[in-house]
């Protein structure tokens, strides 16, 4: 009798360690490989590059492979209680880090009908980081980079976003990670936030930077990452304006754009009732997304609508009504914004907009009321948690400090510790390939 063997994999970037482990495996029997689903992979790591159907084709076609078989998360014990086979192959480098205890799991559940887990060396000289490092040095397309904001919010509970207004935020963006708990934790994407991109270059928030400028800041930031773009773009402008402006933004590849429904001069909704702002009408903003929706041309790009009904003080059954009106004129997901420092309405919205049947994405932008966690606002319905201007107003303190500094003793030995030394500043950006 033929023995059953299950091979676990995520199988994004095939390298000879992949093929060397269906190798051992046919050894042993008939090999059923469990492709991690994009959940699965994003649960603790990075959304892989190529998606589930994808990958799925390629190891159906991988000698020696005799069925694939989704595994919807990192845990094997659903599958291989299913499956009940005789052998589980597996590299030997999952005896420390993230997945120790998915293989202890896997042990105690072969151990119930006598199955065995095989491991096989690590294959040496085989880099997961260089790989990765080798995708991103060659970047991203437009049509890909839009796309992955989707997958994100299909593989992930809760997409985090950060704010960035050059291209050196951008790499922040892209780059910066920590580990906590064994898991890797990341940005998903970016945010291009009118307020930081028009204060980086000294100007108000009142939609004074114009579309010319602002693609500029987008130029720079997508030369240096491969993450997804949500554009802040304030009102949209008259809808013959916006008609173009998602038309541009989509050619460039950015996933999304969040237009608030407000009308005359802008002002920023952290000012709330204490400047003059004013909503617009239901059907006007209806009128915009529609126009929107139509002159895109692929089915990636999102128009997502922003609801200022808790910052101008019209309650949250205002911000139903609107939210409903704003999906059913097709806007692919509702943004709530609030300015209290609890976020005690913002929860209160989320509980009433659940209940909605043609519920769209919900997007969440925690800048005052920042005690709240991730995990609450996930499990409240948000779907994407942006962080709007922290690396802006981080940043500026810290200019300010050493700019103070230099002044006050007439000489910059004093600032010396504040500062990154210059051996680092000049290696950050690389030049390219090292002759």
């Amino acid at each position: 009798m033929i023995k059953k063997v299950y091979v676990g994999m995520s199988a994004d970037l095939i390298h000879r360690g992949h093929i060397n482990i269906i190798n051992e495996a046919v050894k042993y029997g008939e090999v059923t490989v469990g492709l991690l689903t994009d959940k699965a992979i994003a649960s603790y790591k990075r959304l892989p590059y190529l998606d589930f159907e994808h990958r799925k084709i390629i190891i159906e076609n991988v000698k020696g492979v005799s069925r694939v078989v989704p595994q919807e998360e990192l845990n094997y014990v659903p599958n291989l209680t299913k499956l009940k086979p005789d052998y589980v192959v597996h590299g030997d480098d999952w005896k420390n880090g993230v997945q120790k205890n998915t293989r202890q799991q896997v042990i105690d559940c072969l151990a119930q009908w006598g199955g065995e887990l095989i491991e096989v060396p690590y294959t040496k000289n085989i880099s997961s980081t260089k790989l990765n490092e080798a995708v991103k040095e060659v970047g991203t397309t437009p049509e890909i980079r839009m796309r992955r904001l989707k997958r994100l919010m299909d593989a992930k509970p809760l997409v985090r976003i950060i704010e960035a207004h050059n291209g050196l935020t951008g790499l922040l963006a892209e780059n910066t990670d920590v580990t906590v708990n064994n898991m890797k934790q990341e940005f998903d994407g970016i945010w291009i936030s009118s307020l930081t991109d028009s204060t980086s270059k000294g100007k108000p928030d009142i939609e004074y930077v114009d579309l010319t400028s602002r693609l500029a800041t987008i130029s720079d930031i997508l030369d240096v990452t491969t993450k997804p773009v949500i554009f802040d773009g304030d009102t949209g402008g008259i809808p013959e304006h916006f008609v173009y402006t998602v038309k541009s933004l989509e050619r460039l590849g950015i996933s999304a754009i969040i237009i608030e429904d407000k009308i005359g001069l802008k002002q920023n909704s952290l000012f709330g009732t204490d400047v003059e702002q004013h909503q617009d009408t239901i059907d006007n903003f209806c009128h915009k997304i529609a126009v929107g929706k139509k002159a895109q041309v692929t089915d990636a790009f999102m128009i997502i609508a922003r609801i200022e009904s808790l910052i101008s003080k019209a309650g949250i059954a205002d911000a139903l009504k609107r939210a409903q009106a704003y999906i059913n004129a097709g806007a692919d997901g509702i943004m709530i914004h609030s300015r209290e420092k609890t976020p005690d309405e913002v929860l209160s919205f989320c509980q009433e907009y659940n209940k909605l049947d043609n519920r769209k994405p919900l997007i969440v932008v925690p800048t005052t009321y920042n005690r709240i966690t991730e995990k609450e606002l996930s499990q409240a319905g948000a779907n994407i948690v942006i962080y709007a201007n922290h690396l802006l107003r981080s940043a500026y303190p810290a200019m300010l400090k050493t700019a103070k500094s230099i002044l006050e003793f007439g000489r910059s030995y004093e600032a010396e510790n504040n500062l990154m030394p210059i051996s680092e500043i000049i290696n950050l950006i690389p030049y390219g390939e090292k002759q």
